[in-house]
């Protein structure tokens, strides 16, 4: 499946939360999960930042990101998706 998403994969576990770059995902931990949570009201762009900074935590993940969310159509309108699902978890 193509484009950034959040999924809950459970409770309970180490990690709860993944997230989809593409066809990968990265593990996310409660704590980054949370703190998203409470910047999800930001303008998009500086949404996308923190994003990227906690969830890219090396520069290929960075990269994949970014790369992704150009390749997938809007990018103000997929970080608004994002805000809207973070807030869901």
């Amino acid at each position: 499946m193509k484009g950034l998403r959040f999924e809950r994969i459970g409770r309970g576990r180490y990690y709860n939360v993944v997230f989809h770059i593409g066809s990968t995902y990265v593990p996310v931990s409660d704590e980054t999960v949370e703190e998203l949570k409470t910047q999800s009201l930001l303008p998009a762009e500086r949404f996308l930042d923190l994003l990227v900074d906690r969830i890219g935590y090396s520069s290929y993940l960075k990269d994949q990101i970014r790369t992704e969310l150009k390749s997938s159509g809007d990018p103000v309108t997929q970080i608004t998706v994002l805000q809207g699902a973070i807030r869901e978890l």
